[in-house]
Order: C-alpha cells, then structure tokens, then sequence
C-alpha cells in the first residue's frame, strides 16, 4: 500500500467479485452490493475479466473464500454471536446486506486511507452506513491492534466472529501469528476466518505455480507486494498452541467440491490457497479471563 493511498489489492478484490456477480451472476457467491460499491470502477473490473479468462479460476477462489465466510459467519450469528469483526474490510459489503439483529454489532477494521475511499464509495453510491456498523482505523503493522478495537467499542469479553478474507498474504508471518495469538487471548473467546496461501515451491501444478509467480509481480509492480506464505502443517500446530481447538482447512480442490461440484475441470488437492475457519472453546470466557 502507497503511504496515504487507499489498497489497491483491495479494489482488485472487489474488482473479482463484482464480475462474478455479472459473468456468473453470482453462482457461488451473491452479493448484491458488489457492483454498485464500485462505482464507475465496475465497468472496468467487468471488461478486464471478460478479456483475461485465465483469471477465472482466481475469481471463483475470490467468490468461494467470500462465501464460505459469510456462511461461517451467519452460523455464528444463529448461534448467537452478536460481534462481527471485519479485518481489513476494504470494500467488502457484508455489514451492509445484514440485517440488523438485536444488539448486533459489525466493526470494521482497516487502514485509514483505505477505509476513508470505502465510505466516500457508499456516499457516491447512496449506501446508508447502518448503525449498526462501527468503523476502526488501524495499521496492522503498527499499534496495538486489541486496543484500537476497544477504544472503538468492541467488548473483548463477548464472543467474537472475525472475517478476515485477502490480507495475510500481504502482512509479515509474524503480524499473522501475533493477531492470531490476539483473538485467542480475547476472554469471549473467537471465531476467525482468514486466507493463505502455501510456499509457492511446495506447489506440484506448474500451471497453478506459474500463475502465482504472474500474481505476485503484479502485486509487486503495485506496491504491495506477497509477503507471507504459509506451511498447513505449521499453522494448524501454532494455531492449536494457541487454544484454537476448532480447525477447518480448506484447500482449491475442497472449496469446488463444496461450492461447485459439477465443475468440469477440477483442481487437484494440495498446495495452494486455502481457506481455514478457526475457533477457540465456546467455555474460553472463565479459563481465558485471567490470560
């Protein structure tokens, strides 16, 4: 990220799902927002999809890591959770497709640049900032970032559901692991949602590891280049060091078998991206307190 400017990673991102929403009309994942956020950038996201098929099976990832989140999250929220946590929101639109339930409450966590080009967006769209989204401005590399939460509102001591889709791939691995080891420590407890993706040399698919490469130069030419890959193995022990107990992984291959399984040509399992769902005790809130 340019000092001052709003991601361009992040305006990528909802470059993909906004051409889903109108090249597969959103058959994975609907998000009826995902155009108008966009603005006048949506006709340009569009077209540039429409004239590189090759980033279609990328777009699907985008679409099916989106999905398996929100279902995650709304499973949370039937259950009960009534604090939703978007970290490194960009112009993600969950908050403003939910409906307001009780007490519920949606923060959202960003830099501040970024988050400033997102509400100049819904103003332009017309979108309403409901009231039961909370805006917090932080950098994930500087500050403390449990405490901007509660200097924001979030209570720390009720349960916490954390989306967090597009961002590890760009911090270092120890910004990961500390925020990670941060929602373990959280005396309600957490839930968190999060992508990564594999060492590219642990990638047996040259096609699958060629377009990584691609990828990551064009992050780079952006200035905001990959900085953080991830071992599976190695994640699920440091994860499970930190009390998270509940691990679900999610490889290419599994996300199409549950989110398109007539999809002609499938992925095969292994290296790659990922998509993990993460969960301390639901009985954290007494033994955690005194952490």
């Amino acid at each position: 990220m340019q000092n001052g400017e709003a991601s361009l990673t992040a305006l990528v991102a909802a470059g993909h799902r906004a051409a889903h929403q109108a090249l597969e009309g959103g058959l994975v994942f609907a998000d009826s927002l995902a155009i108008r956020i966009l603005g006048r950038d949506a006709e340009e996201a569009i077209a540039v999809a429409k004239g590189r098929p090759e980033r279609r099976g990328l777009r699907l990832f985008v679409a099916m890591r989106s999905r398996f989140a929100e279902d995650s999250a709304r499973r949370a929220i039937e259950a009960g959770v009534r604090q939703i946590l978007v970290l490194g929101a960009g112009l993600d639109t969950f908050a403003y497709r939910l409906e307001p339930i009780g007490d519920l409450r949606v923060f959202e966590l960003d830099h501040p640049a970024t988050q400033r080009d997102k509400r100049a967006r819904l103003a332009a769209a017309g979108l309403a900032e409901p009231p039961h989204v909370c805006y917090v401005a932080h950098d994930f590399e500087h500050g403390d970032m449990r405490e901007a939460l509660t200097a924001g509102g979030l209570g720390v001591a009720r349960r916490t559901f954390v989306l967090w889709l597009g961002v590890t791939p760009y911090l270092t691995e120890e910004a990961v692991y500390s925020t990670l080891d941060a929602f373990a420590r959280f005396p309600g407890g957490a839930e968190v949602v999060f992508d990564y993706a594999n060492p590219p040399r642990t990638i047996s698919d040259e096609g699958v590891r060629d377009f990584h490469h691609a990828m990551a130069a064009r992050v780079a030419q952006s200035g905001e280049p990959f900085r953080c890959h991830l071992e599976t193995l190695e994640l699920h022990e440091r994860a499970r060091a930190l009390d998270f107990v509940e691990i679900e992984d999610l490889d290419r291959a599994a996300l199409v078998e549950r989110f398109l399984p007539h999809l002609q040509l499938k992925p095969r399992p292994g290296a790659g991206g990922h998509v993990v769902r993460m969960a301390t005790r639901q009985d954290v809130v007494a033994e955690g307190a005194g952490r």
